[in-house]
């Protein structure tokens, strides 16, 4: 829904974003044991583990504290001790990340208190060791899901986080929401680098790992919970994107520890990649390896390459803030004009972060924040557009639209792979590039008559 002050309440239909605790479970599955619960309904955590394992297709498990009407108006207390200790006993996490319900959080209910005095109680039994217990607030009629995960990492990093002497080669990368692909790229390049990453969250081999063997009550993989407190004495956190608002990881670690924090967009793009390694640079004091040195110069060569096929193309690009800032950033390099963009976040940033990108000769675009489906629908009804950017949800306009949707991000539920789509660095970016100019391709080969096969 577009929000324009004095403008009466209109609902919102078909959202373009997700629920605040689904955020907050994907990043809690990125810390190794750790088993996600949503002190709320069970259909939270149903809904919640269907949508994320159609885009993984990968087994995941939340736990829930189950509400029904007496919980849902006397609160939900005994209902989170009764889940927390069957969570214990059946899976003997390393950790649980607890994240709250629009239900929980309406209702006031203070888990905070409630997890302190189940610590308390169970002080003295045997029978139960207690993990770390990490909370998030992640109420859905507040944000969205990149809001949860950023909320949820800033929790991981606050509960475990501890201090220490400076670690020269230590560094802490807060990644965003990226493909398992990407996050096994960027911890590539910092191994590169010379230099000890701890990626906080880490789900790449969680969800998107080989077989079991046997079954496994919570997968392996993870950012061993070890790693997460050594994150105190880093030489420096690097925040991939730049537009979180309210606390972050990056500046919980600096506040707390000193761990001075670098904020960059999402490196997607040269300029944008560009900004990522002139960070590794500076932090380790080595120069880009050979091999991403390469990269970028293949990159660039394929930008001139493929510039009559794509130059003067107009797009529609759409997701999580992050990702829209930098694929119309990127999008500008390669002289594709994006006319519209628009996402269900609202943090009140995207405008100003698309105004400081370097547009070229093209016009700046429309940039919609806190827009749903029919909003953006609108929108585009009055721009010409060649292509879409952003995920499937996106499906329905571009087939209202007549034209191509290039798939990104989360969630990809009508396309095969997302878990190893590479969007990061300059690997990551010739991979959406080749992408988008065989899209390109294909639609002018579809819609020619003579069926051209040499273009």
């Amino acid at each position: 829904m577009m929000t324009d002050q004095g403008s009466s309440f209109v609902a919102t239909r078909n959202a373009c974003k997700m629920c605040t605790p689904l955020g907050a479970c994907l990043a809690f599955s990125g810390v190794e044991g750790c088993l996600p619960f949503l002190h709320g309904s069970q259909g939270c955590s149903t809904y919640i583990r269907r949508y994320l394992i159609s885009h993984f297709r990968e087994p995941m498990d939340i736990a829930s504290s189950n509400f029904d009407e007496q919980s849902a108006i006397f609160g939900g207390q005994n209902n989170l001790s009764i889940g927390l200790r069957h969570v214990l006993e059946s899976y003997r996490p390393k950790a649980v990340g607890i994240a709250t319900t629009c239900l929980s959080e309406t209702i006031g209910d203070d888990v905070s208190m409630f997890l302190n005095e189940f610590r308390s109680e169970q002080a003295g039994n045997a029978d139960v060791s207690i993990p770390p217990l990490i909370h998030a607030s992640t109420p859905s009629y507040h944000g969205s899901h990149f809001d949860g995960y950023t909320e949820a990492v800033a929790a991981i990093v606050d509960t475990l986080a501890e201090g220490g002497k400076r670690q020269a080669d230590l560094v802490n990368i807060l990644p965003g929401i990226v493909s398992p692909a990407d996050l096994r790229h960027l911890r590539e390049i910092v191994s590169d680098f010379g230099l000890t990453p701890v990626l906080t969250p880490d789900y790449s081999e969680r969800l998107d790992g080989p077989p079991w063997q046997q079954y496994q009550r919570i997968p392996d993989g993870g950012t061993p919970i070890d790693m997460i407190r050594r994150c105190g004495t880093a030489a420096a956190s690097i925040q991939l994107g730049d537009t979180p608002t309210g606390r972050t990881a990056a500046g919980i670690l600096a506040d707390k520890f000193d761990v001075p924090a670098m904020v960059l967009p999402m490196p997607i793009g040269v300029r944008a990649s560009d900004q990522w390694f002139a960070a590794l640079e500076k932090v380790s004091g080595r120069p880009t390896p050979k091999q991403h040195a390469d990269e970028r110069g293949r990159l660039v060569d394929s930008y001139i390459d493929a510039h009559k096929y794509i130059f003067g193309k107009r797009a529609i690009v759409f997701g999580d803030e992050d990702f829209v800032v930098s694929t119309v950033g990127f999008l500008a390099e390669i002289g594709i004009q994006t006319v519209l963009c628009g996402s269900g976040g609202q943090s009140g940033t995207l405008k100003e972060s698309i105004d400081r990108i370097e547009m070229g000769p093209s016009e700046p675009p429309r940039v919609i924040e806190g827009v749903d489906f029919e909003d953006l629908t609108e929108a585009a009804d009055d721009v010409h557009a060649d292509l879409m950017i952003g995920h499937s949800k996106g499906y329905k306009l571009a087939r209202h639209l007549g034209i191509p949707l290039v798939r990104i991000g989360l969630p990809v539920h009508d396309r095969f792979g997302a878990s190893r789509m590479l969007h990061v660095g300059y690997r990551g970016t010739q991979q959406l590039f080749d992408r988008i100019v065989n899209t390109l391709l294909e639609q002018r080969q579809d819609i020619s008559e003579m069926g051209y096969t040499y273009l």
